[in-house]
């Protein structure tokens, strides 16, 4: 399992230049890379990019590689038409304010744009060849940090799937006995309202086979009402989505986002169950589910 979060810092140091390759990521529902390069090397993005893009599924991650050069590699140019039309300009100023038109700073002459200009040559290529190795060994810093802090990720959900067992396991011996509660309960109101199977027969004039017959519809009713109230269902569903969260877990094929989606519907079982639930036991396991799960979820969001 691997997070979503990472931190990675590598720097190498030569005679010639200073390299430093920062990459970090945050949770994030897609994948959102941007890659920040000097303006020179902004037709290497794309590689970069394909180098990222082979270990990250999810996540806002950012890449960044600053460069410091300590030898030139470029030449100095001076447009000389450029400054004679400036100094012939601040002369003609000096001369309008009443100054000495000799009067004009070579600083403030050269400080105006367009007067020196740098012509530099950059080898591509070259840089790519330096820049790699830092950038690879950044790249797997970054990805053992997400795997350190995934391993972290998935005790914490594994202590929560062990809760989610045993409240599977918790509704699975409830379940017939909250049958046989319904059905007690339903004959009895059921006996209530219409009298007792042998009143209903005398009164309504049958010497045989109309107790039987109260009886039978007694337990017709009682039976169509317990498919209302029984969890057999919602368990079913629930171990099986249980199941598919244990794989999930367990699979290192980035199982953030079906995570997610399986909790959800497991949520929709624990909730049905509790709606159908009349005792303060399971009213409890329901609630002790539902947490688990929440926390599962909550951890989910920084599953890659």
């Amino acid at each position: 399992m691997t997070s979503m979060t990472g931190y990675a810092y590598k720097e190498l140091s030569t005679n010639e230049v200073n390299v430093c390759v920062e990459i970090r990521s945050v949770n994030s529902r897609f994948l959102d890379l941007s890659v920040n390069l000097p303006p020179y090397l902004g037709s290497l993005e794309s590689h970069f990019r394909s180098e990222v893009l082979r270990s990250v599924r999810r996540g806002k991650v950012d890449v960044s590689v600053r460069i410091k050069n300590f030898s030139s590699n470029g030449t100095v140019f001076a447009d000389i038409e450029t400054a004679r039309a400036y100094y012939n300009a601040m002369r003609d100023i000096a001369c309008a304010v009443g100054r000495d038109e000799k009067d004009v700073p070579l600083d403030a002459l050269m400080a105006q744009p367009g007067i020196l200009s740098m012509n530099q040559k950059y080898d591509v290529e070259k840089y790519w060849n330096l820049i790699l190795p830092v950038f690879t060994q950044a790249l797997d810093a970054f990805s053992a940090d997400k795997k350190r802090e995934g391993n972290e990720l998935f005790k914490d959900l594994s202590e929560q799937l062990k809760k989610l067992d045993s409240a599977a396991s918790f509704f699975k011996d409830w379940q017939p006995k909250m049958e046989l509660y319904f059905k007690d309960l339903l004959t009895s109101k059921f006996k209530e309202l219409i009298g007792s199977p042998a009143d209903l027969g005398s009164y309504a004039g049958a010497e045989s086979g109309a107790s039987d017959l109260s009886e039978q519809r007694i337990m017709a009713e009682v039976a169509a009402m317990i498919v209302k109230y029984t969890i057999n269902e919602e368990v079913v569903r629930f171990c099986s989505h249980l199941l598919s969260l244990h794989n999930e877990i367990e699979n290192e094929d980035f199982p953030g986002k079906r995570i997610d989606f399986i909790c959800q519907e497991i949520n929709r079982e624990i909730n049905t169950i509790g709606s159908k639930n009349q005792f303060a036991k399971v009213s409890a396991m329901v609630v002790s589910a539902k947490e688990a799960l929440e926390n599962i979820r909550e951890q989910a969001r920084n599953v890659e």
